[in-house]
This record gives C-alpha cells, structure tokens and sequence, in this order.
C-alpha cells in the first residue's frame, strides 16, 4: 500500500489557458516534447470546456437606451499530467519560453 501511494505522489498537473486555441496547441506540444525527450510518461492533452464570457454594453452613453452590443471572449483549456517527472523535466519547465497569452499553472501532486 506505501508504493502506491508514492507512485500517486510523484505528478505534476499542468493546466493551461490562453484565448488563442493555436497558441495553446503549440505550447502543449512544446511541453510534450519536453517531457517525452526527458525520459517522463505524459497523459494528455486533455481538452477541458471552453469557457465563454459574454459581456453586453450600451452602444450610447446617454440615450438609445435599446442600442447595445455584445461581445464573447472564449478561455480554452488543457490538461496534461506528467507523471514520475526528474529533476531535469523540473528545470527543463521552468526554463521553458512560451508565447505570451498562456497562462500555466503547476501543481504538485
């Protein structure tokens, strides 16, 4: 029972977000790459639900009070798992140069 809990142990959870799906295609194969050259077993990508905002303004700023427009901003996901990662998979992320527009968050499980 010990050895499985420290298999679960040793992950990392990546998920990411940006706006733009091809930058967000890019920078998951890049961290992909990146893990499988380091010798990690990655599970992943994992596509998570795009998240829409929608946002409704007054096209005027006193009256046509019936006059709008509305806009949508989407936030595509992805998960990746990296799974038994090394040292060198830790500073190879960390020194990894993205595009800006993704937003990465770690966790170690």
């Amino acid at each position: 029972m010990a050895q499985k809990k420290d298999t679960e142990k040793n992950k990392i959870r990546l998920k990411i977000k940006s706006y733009d799906h091809r930058l967000i295609d890019t920078a998951t194969r890049q961290i992909i790459d990146i893990a499988v050259r380091n010798g990690a077993e990655v599970v992943g990508p994992i596509p998570l639900p795009t998240e829409m905002r929608k946002y409704t303004v007054n096209r005027s700023t006193f009256v046509h009070k019936n006059s709008r427009e509305q806009f949508e901003m989407k936030v595509h996901k992805r998960l990746l798992e990296i799974l038994n990662p090394g040292q060198r998979i830790v500073e190879a992320l960390s020194n990894l140069n993205l595009p800006s527009g993704i937003d990465i968050e770690v966790k170690l499980i």
